[in-house]
């Protein structure tokens, strides 16, 4: 059943705490949005996802359904259970920053996903001094033979959504990603709200 339920406001992030075994369902509203994700241990908030260490366990530079999420010490923090897009999320673009904003020549404060991981576990008393890579839930971009790639518009569709077992006590940071200069947040460039359910017996519970 539904635990709780809340929506990401476009451009802003969000914190949560969850148990072992909850399952977070995040649905991708309008199918643009790119969200970037982060968790941190309760138990400490020095152990955090580690998308390089991430990338050595599965064997891959993507994040697919079956796969594990683990902390800098190498532990499963959590598991894609279902996807309905059945897509490769990506593991190695940065959070955007201030300075990737006006190296894109914004002039003035521009929201970022490193901003919102720091509001968000500020909200929840908790920090780090940095900011730790992302999964980028939705983020489209394509590897190639000779090490390039590309960022493209998300292939998800309205509805689609994923879901996300937690091996462990943490807190889920999300960001809905500001990013509106370029293609990573569909054609229109728009950054639009999700939502994220928390259930439990997932398997009974219509997505």
């Amino acid at each position: 059943m539904t635990v709780s339920s809340d929506t990401v406001p476009a451009s802003h992030g969000r914190g949560y705490q969850m148990k072992a075994g909850q399952v977070a369902v995040i649905t991708n509203l309008y199918g643009n949005q790119v969200v970037d994700t982060w968790a941190l241990g309760v138990a400490d908030a020095g152990e955090f996802t580690s998308m390089d260490h991430t990338r050595s366990v599965n064997s891959s530079i993507y994040f697919e359904k079956g796969m594990a999420v683990v902390s800098n010490r190498r532990r499963p923090m959590m598991t894609l259970i279902d996807d309905s897009a059945s897509l490769r999320h990506d593991t190695l673009l940065c959070p955007c920053n201030a300075e990737l904003y006006q190296q894109l020549g914004c002039d003035g404060y521009h929201r970022s996903c490193s901003d919102n991981f720091h509001e968000a576990l500020s909200e929840k008393a908790e920090d780090l001094p940095f900011t730790p890579a992302s999964l980028n839930l939705f983020m489209n971009v394509p590897v190639h033979a000779d090490g390039s790639l590309e960022r493209h518009a998300p292939a998800s569709k309205a509805g689609d959504f994923v879901a996300l077992r937690a091996e462990m006590d943490l807190v889920l940071v999300l960001s809905a990603c500001p990013q509106d200069i370029t293609v990573i947040n569909g054609d229109d460039r728009t950054p639009q709200d999700v939502t994220i359910r928390f259930v439990t017996d997932y398997p009974e519970v219509s997505a």
